[in-house]
C-alpha cells in the first residue's frame, strides 16, 4: 500500500551526544533531523558554539533545554530564556523545546525533572511561564510531557487532562515522549493507549522514544518502569508510535534518545529504521 502524504514529511532523528558524533557524521544521510541539549552550550566557549553552527549547516537542528522549569506557579527565570534565545539566533536552529516540570524552589535546585501537582494553578503557571518564554526566545516552544515515579501530591487533575489545558491555554505544540507516556500508564495502572488517545494529538509537532528499565517501588510493593534512556525503545513503544500516526495526520518529527550504555552505530541506525517502520504502518493504516 502506498505512503500518505503524511508519512513522505515524517522525519526521523537522534539527540547528539558526543559519544554518538564520529557515527553520527559519518551517517548524517539517514538522519533527518538532530537534537541538541541546549543547555550545554549556554556558556561554551567560542570554539563549541562555532563547531555547532557547523553542525546546522549540515542538517537540521532542534535545541532542547531541560533546566527551566516551565511548568511550575514560580516565573521563568528570564536568564535562562535570554539563553535560549542567543543560541537560537546564533545556530538559527529550526525549533527549541522545553519539559513540562519544575526543577527548583525557594531557591534550591533539585537537580531533577519534578513532575509538579496537576492543578488548575499550576497550569496557569505554566501558561503564564511559557508565554514569557515566547516573548523572549522569539518562537513557542514544544512542550514535553515527563514520566514520574510516583504520582505528584496534591493533583486534582489527571495527566491528560492537564497537559490539554496547558498545551491549548499556550497554544504551543506538544511534544510527546512515548517513553514517558507509557511508563507513567505502566506504573500507576492505565492503559497506554488509552492515556495517549486523551490527549490533545492535533497538537502533537514531535515524539522522543526512549527505553528504560524496572525497578523496586517505594517500600518494595512491585516495580516501577524508569525512564534512564540507556536502553532500546521497546517494541510497546514503537506500537504506540504506530497508534499516534494513525490518529494524528500532521507531519511528526522523532527523535530517538540515548544517553549512555551505547551500542554500535549500526544499532543505533536500527533503531531509527524500527521509529519509521512504525510511522509506516500507522500512516498506511
Amino acid at each position: 500500500m502506498a505512503a500518505s502524504k503524511g508519512a513522505a514529511r515524517d522525519r526521523v532523528g537522534l539527540g547528539w551526544r558526543g559519544e554518538l558524533a564520529a557515527g553520527i557524521l559519518s551517517n548524517l544521510a539517514q538522519i533527518d533531523i538532530l537534537e541538541v541539549i541546549a543547555d550545554d552550550y549556554y556558556h561554551a566557549p567560542r570554539a563549541g558554539i562555532a563547531a555547532l553552527c557547523s553542525l546546522a549547516r549540515q542538517v537540521p537542528l532542534s535545541l532542547h533545554g531541560v533546566g527551566m522549569g516551565l511548568a511550575s506557579s514560580i516565573p521563568a527565570d528570564p536568564r535562562r530564556l535570554h539563553a535560549m534565545a542567543r543560541l537560537m539566533k546564533t545556530v538559527q536552529a529550526e525549533s527549541w523545546s522545553e519539559h513540562l516540570s519544575f526543577v527548583r524552589a525557594g531557591g534550591v535546585e533539585i537537580g531533577h525533572l519534578a513532575a509538579p501537582p496537576r492543578t488548575p494553578h499550576n497550569a496557569a503557571g505554566a501558561v503564564a511561564n511559557i508565554a514569557l518564554a515566547t516573548r523572549i526566545v522569539g518562537s513557542a516552544p514544544l512542550m514535553e510531557n515527563i514520566a514520574t515515579l510516583v504520582q505528584p501530591p496534591a493533583s486534582t487533575m489527571a495527566e491528560a487532562a492537564w497537559l490539554a489545558q496547558i498545551i491549548h491555554g499556550a497554544q504551543v505544540p506538544l511534544l510527546l515522549d512515548l517513553h514517558n507516556l507509557y511508563a507513567n500508564a505502566v506504573n500507576f495502572g492505565e492503559a497506554p493507549e488509552e492515556l495517549l488517545l486523551r490527549l490533545p494529538l492535533a497538537r502533537v509537532g514531535a515524539v522522543h522514544l526512549s527505553g528504560g528499565h524496572w525497578i523496586a517501588a517505594p517500600g518494595g510493593a512491585g516495580k516501577r518502569l524508569l525512564d534512564d534512556h540507556l536502553h532500546d525503545v521497546p517494541p510497546a513503544v514503537f506500537a504506540l508510535l504506530t497508534l499516534l500516526a494513525r490518529h494524528a495526520p500532521q507531519p511528526l518529527t522523532v527523535i530517538v534518545e540515548r544517553d549512555g550504555n551505547y551500542p554500535s552505530f549500526d544499532h543505533v541506525l536500527g533503531q531509527l529504521e524500527l521509529a519509521r517502520a512504525a510511522l509506516r504502518a500507522g500512516r498506511c493504516a
